[in-house]
């Protein structure tokens, strides 16, 4: 006698269907969510910076970093000694500096001190290029984020001979992907990684400064890039 073989109903195949979906749409909404939440911390990164500068001067009419007298302003902060003039308002030094004695690196320590920004002061500790990359911020990729004068040098506008990348100083976090980076962007600035007070470029030392930042379309999502934004 033969068995009757049984097997699944169209209505069967269809809930597991939806079931499939239904996981597939929440594991998706969730990545989505994860990185909407690291794009905003990298841009709370960027706007934090400039509320130090003007916490610092709004206490001491100086530039942190460049601040001629941040040893009389803050217990334990140490005067800058790189090339150039103190208390021009000039930060001294590249944003990823690992030069202890350099303005763009003091910055960290006389912000810290003056209690408004978390993290190490004791510049002592910094005895080589190790100790100085773990003295300096961290982006939420694990990145190194600094802060520069901006001498229109750093990005240039495509085509254009000299037009740079606008404002006082230059803000930098670097170790982003791409699709992160260009999402930033658009949360920032005209979505136009290569125009605009923020611009996306390829990580040092590949990139020359002075030249122009690549297209949106050119930004690779899976590569990591710099972001640089003009304040």
């Amino acid at each position: 006698m033969r068995s009757k073989q049984s097997g699944f109903t169209l209505v069967e195949i269809a809930i597991v269907l939806v079931i499939i979906g239904l996981l597939l749409g929440g594991v998706l909404k969730g990545q989505e969510l994860i990185n909407s939440a690291k794009v905003k911390n990298f841009a709370t990164d960027f706007r934090n910076i400039p509320l130090f500068i003007y916490g610092y001067q709004d206490k001491f009419k100086s530039i942190p970093g460049d601040d001629a007298n941040a040893a009389t302003h803050v217990t334990g902060a140490v005067n800058a000694t790189t090339p150039g003039t103190l208390g021009n308002a000039v930060l001294e030094g590249n944003w990823n500096s690992v030069t202890k004695t350099d303005e763009s690196f003091l910055f960290w320590q006389h912000v810290r001190l003056a209690g408004l920004a978390a993290g190490p002061t004791d510049i002592a500790a910094v005895t080589d290029a190790t100790t100085a990359l773990a003295f300096l911020p961290k982006n939420a990729d694990g990145g190194q984020i600094g802060i520069e004068s901006g001498n229109a040098h750093y990005i240039k506008d495509p085509g254009a001979a000299t037009t740079f990348l606008p404002g006082s100083y230059v803000i930098c976090s670097t170790g982003i992907l791409g699709k992160f980076a260009k999402q930033l962007d658009i949360t920032m600035d005209d979505g136009n990684t290569q125009t605009g007070a923020v611009r996306v470029v390829p990580i040092e030392p590949t990139f020359v400064r002075g030249t122009a930042a690549p297209a949106t379309t050119a930004v690779d999502d899976a590569t990591s890039y710099t972001v640089c934004m003009g304040m």
